[in-house]
């Protein structure tokens, strides 16, 4: 079998080794050098060239390096019939814990509004908020959404949770489908969307949805950018409805230099770097579907095309 790591751009070796190292008799063909396409069985991909996948006659599983899968997904030239999985592995979820629950402290904590105070050598006493009174939301229930509303509610935040379909999970107020997303969001005094990228989340944070927030909501998006309708979150920044958009995601990234979001003095932007995929974890979540393969085993993690996660 030949396994090719598809993803332009990224670093190779750290995936390449560890695959040989665990898939001895097994090829590892890192692209663009593919020497017979008809041998290549699995794919590693991330953000590859459309037209790419269709070129490999005995695909028999693609593996996203990541949890996301629009660029796979939304490829007009994706295989039919070849299964997709997606990572989903802890130290991943554990960095995106971290990075919603930082966020989350900094603004309960008026970090932002002290360091500005420390550099104007302003002694100026700032009340701390109740946290037990304090509501988070999330949006997105997934592995992700669920490990970072588990912290949170551990800390002693009211915590509730949106998503698609219903989901119950134990201590979070849970809410679903269209009709739950303003009432879900009517309570938060921080919101963080932790949403893949599906026609049913592109632009769901607007203006009619951010409306609904109280006034003064800090808004997190460590999901995808497509999530937000820029021009409508910066309206609602500026008339202080959202009090601060802690950012990780963008329509268009890099985030371009003449983007508002770099200079706006209630953002805060992060260069997408909120969690990622470290090769020497995942490899074996990676390895073990391979063996699920081969074996005619279930594969973990699947990912339905037709929801886009």
């Amino acid at each position: 079998m030949a396994i090719l790591y598809l993803c332009p751009g990224r670093e190779s070796e750290t995936w390449v080794t560890p695959l040989e190292r665990l898939l001895p008799n097994d090829e590892v063909w890192v692209w663009p050098e593919v020497p017979d396409p008809a041998k290549v069985e699995v794919v590693l991909a991330w953000k590859q060239p459309w037209d790419e996948l269709k070129r490999y006659p005995n695909l028999k599983l693609i593996s996203s390096i990541g949890a996301g899968v629009e660029h796979l997904v939304e490829d007009p030239t994706l295989p039919e019939g070849v299964p997709i999985v997606r990572i989903v592995e802890d130290r991943l979820t554990i960095g995106m814990v971290e990075y919603v629950v930082l966020h989350v402290l900094k603004r309960h904590r008026w970090v932002q509004e002290m360091e500005a105070n420390q550099r104007a050598k302003l002694w100026k006493w700032l009340p701390p908020q109740d946290t037990p009174t304090t509501t988070v939301g999330i949006l997105g229930m997934g592995a992700l959404g669920g490990a970072a509303a588990a912290v949170l509610k551990q800390i002693g935040f009211r915590v509730v949770g949106w998503s698609r379909s219903p989901k119950a999970v134990a201590g979070i107020e849970s809410f679903h489908g269209p009709d739950g997303l303003k009432p879900f969001l009517s309570v938060c005094a921080h919101v963080a969307s932790l949403l893949p990228n599906t026609p049913e989340t592109r632009g769901i944070l607007n203006a009619e949805t951010l409306a609904a927030l109280p006034r003064g909501a800090h808004v997190i998006n460590a999901g995808r950018g497509s999530a937000i309708v820029d021009a409508d979150l910066l309206a609602a920044l500026e008339t202080g409805h959202v009090s601060w958009a802690s950012l990780d995601v963008f329509n268009t990234e890099p985030l371009p230099a003449d983007s508002p979001y770099w200079t706006h003095p209630r953002v805060t932007v992060t260069p997408h770097n909120a969690a990622d995929s470290i090769a020497d974890y995942v490899v074996p979540t990676i390895v073990e579907n391979i063996e699920r393969l081969r074996a005619g085993k279930p594969l973990q993690n699947l990912v339905d095309r037709t929801r886009g996660y």
